[in-house]
């Protein structure tokens, strides 16, 4: 299957590739978050294309690897397959390869995965992944067997070192996550080169929220990584509206009142519209606080106005996002 996203053509299966989307360098790895670590190795894939005059893309895999083999179920997800294309189309890319990982491919030997995906299959120039890019049945393919698989075939490798911030710590989705789940949003933006954001579907909810003048929009992450519990500040855009509209947002499972399993809860200020099944990407700017459980609905509608006034004043010093 062949989509376009922000005028991105994103090849799912390799019978779908056409004359132009051969010999291209290649950007390869998981990308999920696409944070300034992938990014550099991005940026050298378009600096190789641009040099031996063929066309930058991106190789990465759906759904994440991790997720064939976790038996915990935790989510942990950055990015679904349509924002993590849209991340990419930021860095100027106009081509991705989205190969199904399933059981099949994941039994790939090193070799296999060279030979019968990135020589025969996506007929590469050259490729470009970061230092610890793994690849291959049980994980046996490191970056230096690439080098040595892709010389024999004839695709050139280039491997990237780790990318560190100033303080030495290097980027990861790791840390971005790890961030999200310590109510740090504006670290993982750090790391990220913008907010992190999400998108969904509002679904129906118990309407409690416009008993007390705060109506909300409730979200569901499904798969994603969970940030903190808590209440933020947030930009949020409705699917084909191009304007962000500022408001607060509380995530978590809501012990004031029924626990409906976690949920994204936005109150948009000053905006009243039925919103029900449309998709919003929300775009977390700030923590404000943690979760807590009032003694009743009187507690919390005093305290979310103070939440509400507090995100205004954090939202009005913020760069509305630009993606």
């Amino acid at each position: 299957m062949i989509n376009k996203i922000n005028n991105i053509r994103v090849i799912k299966n390799l019978s779908e590739i056409a004359n132009d989307d051969k010999n291209t360098v290649a950007a390869i790895g998981n990308f999920d978050g696409v944070h300034l670590g992938h990014r550099k190795i991005i940026e050298r894939a378009k600096t190789i294309a641009d040099r031996v005059g063929a066309r930058p893309s991106v190789l990465t895999f759906e759904p994440h690897p991790r997720a064939l083999f976790q038996t915990d179920g935790v989510p942990f997800r950055l990015s679904t397959s349509v924002s993590k294309a849209r991340a990419l189309s930021e860095t100027g890319i106009d081509l991705i390869f989205e190969l199904q990982f399933d059981q099949t491919f994941a039994q790939l030997s090193a070799e296999d995965f060279v030979v019968k995906v990135l020589k025969n299959g996506l007929q590469l120039n050259h490729v470009v992944c970061g230092y610890d890019f793994v690849f291959g049945h049980r994980r046996r393919g490191t970056a230096e067997i690439l080098e040595t698989l892709g010389s024999q075939v004839g695709i050139g490798v280039t491997t990237i070192p780790a990318v560190s911030e100033k303080d030495g710590a290097v980027y990861s989705s790791t840390r971005v996550r790890q961030c999200l789940a310590e109510g740090d949003p504006i670290g993982a933006s750090e790391l990220l080169g913008r907010p992190w954001s999400f998108s969904a579907f509002v679904e129906t909810g118990d309407q409690r929220g416009r008993t007390i003048g705060f109506p909300t929009c409730n979200l569901r992450l499904d798969n994603l990584v969970q940030p903190s519990h808590g209440v933020y500040a947030v930009f949020v855009q409705i699917e084909s509206e191009a304007k962000w509209l500022p408001g607060v947002a509380n995530f978590g499972r809501r012990p004031t009142v029924n626990d409906r399993g976690a949920l994204f809860e936005v109150n948009l200020f000053d905006i009243e519209r039925d919103l029900y099944n449309k998709r919003l990407t929300v775009c977390i700017m700030d923590f404000i606080r943690p979760e807590l459980k009032f003694d009743g609905l009187d507690a919390l509608k005093t305290q979310i106005a103070v939440d509400a006034a507090s995100a205004r004043a954090t939202l009005a010093n913020c760069r509305v996002p630009q993606y």
